[in-house]
C-alpha cells in the first residue's frame, strides 16, 4: 500500500478561492530547470489569474507582437517562474533576439518561440541567452531535429486533440527530450498526454469572465437567503 505523506497546508480566508490545477498533473515526471521541478504550467496572460493559481509556472504567449511591457508586468506579478513568448512567426530575427534578452534580464525562466520560427532565429537567440529556448510544436510534420539542432531545449506540444499522438511520435525518436504539452479539458485527456510521454502539462485556466459569473451566482443566492 502506498504511503502517502501528510502535507500541511496554509490558507487564509482571502486566499481560499485560488484556482487549483487538476491534481492528475502530479502524475507526470516534471522538468527540472536550474534545480526547480516544474509539472503544472498555467497558460495565461491574465495577471489576476496568474496571481491566484497554484501552478508551478506560467507560459505567457499571446497572438500579438511580443512587447517588453507585457513581459515585464507578467514576471513582476507572478509568484512562480515565467516562460515568456518572444515571437517567431510574424516577429522574427533581431526583434525576437532582443525580446529574448529582455525576457532573461527581467527574470524569465525560459523563452517560447512559435511553431513557424526559422532555425536561424532560434540559433541567434541561443547565442545570447542562458535560459532554455522552448520550441512550439503544433503538428506531427514538424521537423523536431531541426529545432533541437538550432538550440531548442524543451518542446512545447500544442496540437489540439492530436497532442497526445504527437507526443507519442516524438518519444519514438527522442526518448529523453523534455516535453511540455497541453493536457486538454479532462483528467482523462491529461492522463493520456502524460502516458504518451509528456513531462509537464500546460493548463488553460478559466477566463476571468467565467469565474466572475460563478461568483455572481453565489452572491445572488446569498441575497435571496
Amino acid at each position: 500500500m502506498k504511503n502517502e505523506k501528510f502535507v500541511p497546508e496554509i490558507i487564509t480566508d482571502l486566499k481560499k478561492d485560488i484556482l487549483k490545477v487538476p491534481s492528475v498533473i502530479r502524475e507526470c515526471s516534471g522538468i527540472r530547470i536550474f534545480g526547480r521541478r516544474i509539472k503544472s504550467i498555467c497558460y495565461s496572460t491574465d495577471i489576476a489569474i496568474i496571481k491566484n493559481i497554484d501552478a508551478d509556472a506560467v507560459i505567457a504567449v499571446y497572438p500579438f507582437t511580443p512587447h517588453p511591457a507585457i513581459t515585464r508586468c507578467i514576471v513582476e506579478v507572478a509568484d512562480v517562474p515565467v516562460f515568456s513568448g518572444v515571437g517567431g512567426g510574424l516577429t522574427q530575427g533581431h526583434r525576437s533576439v532582443n525580446m529574448s534578452m529582455f525576457a532573461e534580464a527581467n527574470g524569465s525562466l525560459g523563452v517560447v518561440v512559435n511553431a513557424p520560427t526559422p532555425k536561424e532565429t532560434i540559433h541567434e537567440i541561443a547565442q545570447v541567452i542562458d535560459i532554455p529556448i522552448i520550441g512550439t510544436v503544433t503538428s506531427s510534420f514538424t521537423n523536431i531535429e531541426e529545432k533541437l539542432s538550432a538550440g531548442v531545449k524543451i518542446l512545447n506540444v500544442s496540437g489540439g486533440k492530436e497532442t497526445a499522438s504527437i507526443v507519442r511520435e516524438i518519444r519514438k525518436t527522442h526518448p529523453q527530450v523534455p516535453i511540455m504539452a497541453t493536457g486538454g479539458p479532462t483528467d482523462a485527456s491529461i492522463l493520456e498526454t502524460i502516458q504518451a510521454g509528456a513531462n509537464a502539462i500546460t493548463y488553460t485556466a478559466p477566463t476571468n469572465g467565467y469565474l466572475f459569473s460563478k461568483k455572481m451566482e453565489v452572491y445572488r443566492e446569498k441575497e435571496k437567503g
